[in-house]
């Protein structure tokens, strides 16, 4: 299993700087996420998440397979090489639940809306292909985590819908914080992991501001 938000807690004072900002910063402290993976918002926004979602993360190759080219240390190229065939199926399971959930809805100021996805889709594959040792396996590494508390949200997402719930096969996180404990033993290495997750993190958190405000946008209509 990945991180999930009671690991994230537990671990957040054991394994450093990384460990911190994940307890900070990640997915499961933004409210519209912990209010979508609660599963009683309507189904047109748990349709509308998973579209943007998809925007962010729905097409290959992405971060974990910009990372893993740019990778120079084999505990490092390891870690992306599971992570990056993991996430095939990752994107085949968003894909499914998008086809299932139907159209995105309606929605005031959808032509803004896409424009800010694909700027920040186009700023994570810019991080990811970083040459700043560290900082690309630093978004890798990000991402991984925090897609324990998105996969919480797709998860309902496809209960609702009738879909089959496959099993998660990223790295444990045991074998993640093996791989972020070898890369901060140098400091410089270690603050640009830190800068790339904390770029990941914040294009996450947009994400949510963004859904939260086309929902309310719906809402008002």
């Amino acid at each position: 299993m990945p991180f999930d938000s009671a690991q994230i807690a537990r671990l957040g004072s054991s394994w450093g700087a990384m460990g911190s900002l994940v307890a900070s910063d990640g997915s499961a402290n933004h409210s519209y996420l912990r209010v979508l993976a609660g599963g009683n918002r309507p189904l047109r926004d748990l349709a509308d998440a998973a579209h943007y979602i998809c925007l962010l993360h729905g097409r290959g190759p992405g971060v974990i397979d910009h990372a893993r080219n740019g990778a120079r240390e084999p505990l490092e190229r390891e870690w992306l090489d599971a992570a990056a065939e993991a996430f095939v199926g990752e994107r085949g399971y968003l894909a499914r639940i998008v086809a299932a959930a139907g159209p995105l809805p309606s929605t005031p100021g959808h032509d803004r809306s896409e424009a800010a996805a694909h700027a920040q889709r186009h700023a994570l594959d810019m991080l990811s292909r970083s040459d700043r040792a560290g900082c690309a396996a630093g978004a890798a590494l990000a991402l991984a985590i925090d897609w324990g508390t998105v996969r919480q949200f797709l998860n309902i997402a496809a209960g609702r819908l009738g879909l089959d719930i496959p099993r998660l096969g990223l790295p444990l996180p045991e074998e993640t914080v093996s791989v972020v404990d070898a890369l901060a033993r140098e400091s410089s290495m270690e603050r640009a992991m830190l800068f790339g997750a904390q770029q990941v993190f914040a294009q996450h958190r947009g994400l949510w501001d963004l859904l939260e405000a086309r929902a309310d946008a719906r809402d008002r209509t």
